[in-house]
Order: C-alpha cells, then structure tokens, then sequence
C-alpha cells in the first residue's frame, strides 16, 4: 500500500485561498486611493469645510462694480505721416459723431435666367447685418408684389433657396426681411 501524505490546509482549498488573497489586494489598493484622493482634496482645497469654523461664505472671485469710462479725446488709431500739412488744410474737416452708418441693402441673384416649368432653381444672395433675419420670397403677380410660399433664413450674412414656378413667361422675384420690411432688389426668370 502507498502511503498518503496528509493535506495541509493550502491544498485543501486553493480557490478560496485565492480570492482571500484578491480581497485583500482590493482592500489595500482601495486604502491606498482613498487617501491619495482625500490627499488632493485638501490640498486643492476641495473639501468644502471651513478651517475657521465659521459659517460665513468666502467669495471666489471678485467682480468691481462697473464704471462709466470717459470719452476718448485722442485719435483711436495712428496714421503714417502725409505728403505735407498744407494739404491737411485745405482738406474740410469732418465731425465724426455726425458719420453715417452705411445703409443695410439685400443684393439679390439668381442661379439662372430662365427654367423649365416646375424645374428649381437657386435664388442666393447678400445681407450685410441681417444675421438671423427671415426672408420672404415675393413674386410680381397682377400689377403687386405678393408672397411666394418660400423663404430664406440669412447666416453669415448670406442666404440661399430654392424656388419652382409653372407660371409662363417672364417673372419677377425679390425678398423681403419679414421684421423690417426692407426689399431686395428684383430678378427676372424667363419659364418657358
């Protein structure tokens, strides 16, 4: 008979000995990660506590209070000297809080000059300042400008769209900014 040699106790049960092992590796590294993460708090000074006791906030950022600033009374940008100061002279002056601001105009144009009946084609243009604005397609129908059924939103202070007529003939198309009413001007489509 063969003689057995009695188990000691690692052999019995190596899988639980196993995760024994693995809890307590979790446990340490777990340990170890909490203190490195209270560590930082406290260093950032993420706690949220207050080290007075207090119950007073602190501000974290200030903000002034806001003031008028004066009126510039120099120029707001340095020219290269000109050919002499006579010439300056003889130059009429100009006030510049009486400039004008340059008039807002909706240049409109179209992809094409004539079109089949029902075949689409682009209307695009520009609108200097209009950013946002809603432009409502207008054909001239019986002696007045009515609404197409189609607009154009602007951005970028551009705008584009695309429209399909069966009406034969020539026809005139213009847009028009819904909120301040201010026409482009007109483009002819031959629909033949």
């Amino acid at each position: 008979m063969s003689e057995q040699l009695p188990e000691g106790p690692d052999e019995r049960h190596p899988i639980v000995i196993g995760l024994v092992a693995l809890v307590a590796v979790a446990v340490s590294v777990g340990l170890i990660m909490g203190v490195v993460v209270l560590a930082g708090t406290h260093v950032l000074g993420l706690g949220g506590g207050d080290d007075s006791g207090g119950s007073t906030s602190a501000r974290s950022m200030y903000l002034p209070r806001p003031v008028k600033t004066p009126a510039a009374t120099g120029p707001e940008i340095t020219l290269a000297p000109g050919p002499s100061a006579s010439s300056k002279a003889t130059q009429p002056t100009k006030d510049p809080t009486k400039s004008r601001k340059p008039r807002k105009q909706i240049t409109l144009s179209a992809s094409v000059t004539s079109a089949g009946p029902m075949e689409p084609f682009g209307l695009t243009g520009v609108y200097p300042g209009g950013e946002g604005a809603i432009l409502q397609v207008q054909r001239f129908t019986a002696g007045s400008w009515q609404d197409f059924p189609v607009t154009a939103s602007v951005s970028d202070e551009t705008f584009q769209t695309s429209v399909a007529t069966s009406y034969p003939g020539p026809n005139r198309f213009r847009v028009v900014d819904t909120d301040t009413g201010l026409e482009s001007n007109e483009v002819r489509i031959t629909i033949g």
